[in-house]
Order: structure tokens, then C-alpha cells, then sequence
């Protein structure tokens, strides 16, 4: 987990996100007593130290598995049952969108069906022209139909991705394109709220995608669109970056042998913004992931949103398959549980006294530290 920091001459880095604050002589710090201001900075310099060598233990660890069973890469045939995803390619417009659609939707069910693990009888195509029996046109009748399959399919337990590519329109209300009349996002939300599904994640890689946020948030739920708002009407780039994830290196950026949503969604965002500086043009699209359900996206891990999209992944790997044992595994498991209390505590931090914040926060941050100091030794968890 990254935490924002500020620096000081005399006194070094230390955390802020309301953490910190200046004292009588100018020097920032955290409240309210000198005793606890040392003891906490005492903390986080063990805690970030630890957290880079941490880093470097995961990596090796996920290196030590590349040749394994247990990478991505090498287990292509093992279909995970609990996942299923339904990749609608909506109406292009003109030729040179309807083949780029086209291709992004084939290299998107190939990463599914491959490196993820997906079934690839639980990974339901529509497009603007199908390219075989196994895929329906792309319109409102079989959108529905396919939703009303998946109410009989799924149950709660099981994960589904929803992945739209194409054009989207925004006039009163968000719509995405498709063959013939469109479905409004208020639509989307009632055929959504049908499915016994409790966790559903949506990329709306589309222009206008914005405005899907709001009618479609609730818990549970992860939406990722491509664009702010519905002003933002052109052409996006998005999925082209966002495919670029699943199988970029880099792109998991913890080392822990596995794409999180919020991974991809980082990588993504942070090429598409990239395309457009190097180009030289005006930006015309902002990524925004929403996951708390106040219906309210963000263009990063903040304000209360990306804890479940860090928490939610595309392959199939579970952490104890990705890590080099089952005691780091563990280990990984409380850290990120540990981060995510931490996060979790930040956004509540308005509705707290100051000391118990601090003290909660003081603990969190200790039990933290040793989680990364047991990684870094490769033994047991300290907090079992």
C-alpha cells in the first residue's frame, strides 16, 4: 500500500493523510504528545524499511515459482469454475472500429480462456458481428437473454466480469452501444441486482463510461469505466492499455505472482495518460474505479475506493498458490489485510476521536511491521 508522505529537512519523511501537522516551532509531526510523535515515527521508518525488503521477498518468491506448476503461464488448462465473464462488443460505427473491437474482444476471451483460467464455456461473447455459433449479436434482446442464463448459473459465491467494448452515448442517461436499440445503465443495474452473484466487476471501457458509475454502485460491486463523465464522448484507448496489463510483467506491482483488478486498472490508467502526453494532445478520457458504493470514482486508491479491487483478481491463481510457501503466504494474507485496516481507518478518521485514532492507528502500524519482519525472515505469522 502506498501512503502519501511529506518531507521535512530536520525530521525526515513520515505519513501524512491527515497524520501529521505542524508544531510550535514549524516542524511537522503527529499529535498531541512529543512521547508518541517519536514512537510513531520510530514505527513507520521500521514499518517502510521493511515494507522494501518485503517487496524484494515477494518478488523472489514469485521468481522461484516462474518455472513451477503454480505460475500462470503454466497452468493454461486448469479452469477455475468460480469465475465467469460476459464480453459484450457493442456497435462500431464505421470499418476501421468495428476491427479494432473485433480484435480487442479475441485477445481479451484468449487472455481469459489462457493465462486466467476462465472456463471457456463461462465466457459468454456478444458482438456487432459474430465470428462463430458460440458468439450472439451484439443487441438489447440477447443482453437480456444472456443475463437471464447467468441468473441460472450463477450463485452467490461466484465472481463475474463484465467487460463492455465500443461506444457509449450520454443524454440524460448513460447508454452503451449496441446493435439495434441501446440499453440505458439503469437497465444494466436492474439485470445486475437480479444475479445471485455477491461480487460483480464491471469494466466499461467505453466513451461516456462515466456515467455508468452512479446507477450501477453498490456493495459489492467494482466499477471501472474509462472515462469522468459523460462529456467525455470521444474514442477511448483504454482497452488497449488495459489488455496491455494482462499480460505486462510490471503490471503486478506487489510481486505476489497475480493481476489484481486495481492492478490492471493502475497500469492501464497510467498508459492511457501516457499516450496522450507523448502525443502531445489534450486528454480526452480519465479512468475512475469505484468499489465502496457511495457511487463516487476515483482516478486512484482513495477515498475509500481500490480495497476491494485489490482484493479481487483476474487469474486464477490463489495467494497461496503464487507464493514460494505456505508460512509466506500467510504472511501475505495479514499484510494485506493489515493494509487494508490501515486504509480503512484513514477514511474514517474524520469520524474519530483524535486518540483513539492515533492509538489504533499506532497498532495497526505495529502489527504491520512485524507481519514484514516475519516475511523477512521466513518464519510463521506473529499475529496467528
Amino acid at each position: 500500500m502506498m501512503i502519501a508522505r511529506d518531507y521535512d529537512a530536520e525530521n525526515g519523511c513520515r505519513p501524512l493523510g491527515g497524520l501529521a501537522a505542524r508544531d510550535s516551532r514549524g516542524f511537522l509531526g503527529l499529535r498531541p504528545q512529543a512521547l508518541r510523535f517519536r514512537q510513531l515515527r520510530w514505527l513507520w521508518v521500521v514499518m517502510t524499511t521493511l515494507v522494501v525488503v518485503t517487496t524484494n521477498v515477494a518478488f523472489a518468491g514469485a521468481q522461484s515459482t516462474q518455472s513451477s506448476a503454480t505460475t500462470p503461464q503454466a497452468r493454461p488448462n486448469l479452469a477455475d469454475r468460480n469465475k465467469y465473464a460476459l464480453i459484450i462488443n457493442g456497435a462500431s460505427g464505421e470499418p476501421a472500429y468495428a476491427k479494432q473491437f473485433a480484435q480487442w474482444t479475441t485477445a481479451l476471451r484468449d487472455a481469459l480462456t489462457g493465462k486466467f483460467g476462465f472456463a471457456a464455456e463461462q465466457v459468454k461473447v456478444l458482438a456487432e458481428k459474430p465470428a462463430d455459433k458460440t458468439v450472439a449479436i451484439a443487441t438489447a434482446e440477447e443482453v437480456r437473454k444472456v443475463f437471464g442464463a447467468l441468473k441460472g448459473e450463477l450463485n452467490a459465491d461466484n465472481l463475474l466480469f463484465i467487460f463492455l467494448i465500443g461506444h457509449g452515448s450520454f443524454d440524460k442517461e448513460a447508454k452503451f452501444n449496441l446493435v439495434g436499440p441501446d440499453i440505458a445503465a439503469g437497465e444494466y443495474n436492474a439485470l445486475l441486482s437480479a444475479l445471485p452473484a455477491r461480487r460483480v466487476v464491471i469494466f466499461d471501457m467505453t466513451s461516456a463510461s462515466g456515467e455508468f458509475i452512479k446507477p450501477l454502485s453498490a456493495k459489492g460491486r467494482i466499477i471501472v469505466t474509462a472515462t469522468r463523465s459523460g462529456q467525455e464522448n470521444n474514442a477511448t484507448r483504454f482497452t488497449e492499455y488495459f489488455l496491455a496489463a494482462l499480460t505486462a510483467t510490471d503490471a503486478d506491482t506487489d510481486q505476489d505472482g497475480h493481476i489484481s483488478v486495481l492492478e490492471a486498472f493502475t497500469y492501464a490508467n497510467r498508459l492511457t495518460a501516457e499516450f496522450y502526453t507523448r502525443a502531445g494532445r489534450l486528454a480526452t478520457e480519465h479512468a475512475l474505479l469505484e468499489d465502496n458504493g457511495d457511487g463516487v470514482g476515483h482516478q486512484k486508491m482513495e477515498g475509500g475506493d481500490g480495497l476491494l479491487a485489490r482484493a479481487t483478481y483476474l487469474d486464477s491463481l490463489s495467494v497461496d498458490q503464487a507464493a514460494a510457501n505456505v508460512a509466506t503466504a500467510k504472511l501475505l494474507k495479514d499484510r494485506n489485510r493489515l493494509e487494508g485496516e490501515i486504509a480503512q481507518l484513514i477514511a474514517r478518521k474524520s469520524s474519530m476521536a483524535e486518540a483513539q485514532y492515533e492509538a489504533e492507528l499506532e497498532r495497526l502500524f505495529i502489527e504491520l511491521a512485524k507481519v514484514n519482519r516475519a516475511i523477512k525472515q521466513g518464519i510463521a505469522s506473529p499475529t496467528e
